[in-house]
């Protein structure tokens, strides 16, 4: 084995000093993706595949071309937000994304699946590698906003996005508990390490309101969310509160209908931070 030559561009170690841009992965020779966000959390369910759905959504409805990929391999939700069962088919060329009712692109593993609720029994490697090819072998088709719905932590399928796919930012999605500035500690300190930029943070569960008087009831106790962004230097995007309607537009697969302005702000930033700029 080869001594470390200092020199990443010619080096054949994979040392931790290396340039994380080195093991970038070109998309699909007939892709067009303008702009990739990654959806990241330190925990797992605090709404992550709710906020990358909404984003969507929301930046398709002002009339952009909006792609999810679905890189939750073992817990993949995007196909039941969106009501979609189709299978996606593929050719000599590459896989092809389904598309939502609205024309939003996806890419999930239950769309690869006989049954949606096979489980996937996969070693970490294999799933890491599944997450490549939604990217690599996927023929995305005009896509001005790229969503990434990351599965939570920083093991290897986050590690894997962060160093194979362009990222152009990431949302940190996390929910008003004591144990958050850890969790978002974690979050950060890996897009700081892989030189990734974060747009922000969202609180989700921020709060519920009541449906008799409109009060905002904090069912996790007072939030301390702007503190923790204020330790990293980063901007609090949105609190989200609990609806039941956007759950139960959720639960039925129609995301799509679903009208409410959550995510306005969100999309405002990402059009500022990571502007499109067609040719």
């Amino acid at each position: 084995m080869s001594e470390c030559s200092h020199n990443c561009d010619t080096c054949s170690q994979k040392c931790d000093s290396r340039d994380p841009k080195s093991f970038l992965e070109r998309p699909h020779e007939m892709s067009t993706i303008r702009k990739v966000i990654g959806v990241v959390s330190g925990k797992g369910g605090v709404g992550k595949s709710l906020v990358t759905s909404m984003l969507a959504v929301a930046l398709k409805r002002r009339g952009w071309n909006t792609a999810i990929l679905d890189a939750d391999v073992t817990g993949p939700s995007i196909p039941k937000v969106f009501g979609v069962k189709e299978r996606a088919m593929a050719s000599s060329m590459g896989m092809f994304p389904v598309k939502s009712k609205t024309g939003i692109d996806l890419m999930s593993v239950n769309l690869l699946l006989e049954d949606e609720t096979t489980p996937v029994v996969w070693r970490g490697p294999v799933i890491a590698g599944t997450v490549k090819q939604f990217w690599t072998d996927v023929i995305w088709d005009d896509v001005d906003y790229m969503f990434v719905d990351m599965p939570p932590g920083t093991g290897d399928v986050p590690l894997t996005v962060f160093q194979s796919i362009p990222l152009d930012g990431i949302l940190i999605i996390t929910s008003p508990q004591e144990l958050v500035s850890m969790i978002v500690a974690k979050a950060v300190n890996m897009a700081k390490t892989m030189n990734i930029p974060i747009l922000g943070i969202v609180e989700n569960y921020s709060f519920a309101r009541c449906p008799d008087c409109g009060k905002e009831i904090k069912l996790f106790g007072d939030s301390h969310i702007e503190e923790t962004a204020a330790q990293f230097g980063i901007d609090v995007l949105a609190k989200l509160p609990i609806d039941p309607e956007l759950a139960k537009a959720c639960d039925q697969g129609v995301i799509e209908l679903f009208h409410g302005d959550y995510a306005e702000h969100l999309c405002d930033v990402i059009e500022e931070k990571a502007p499109v700029t067609k040719e």
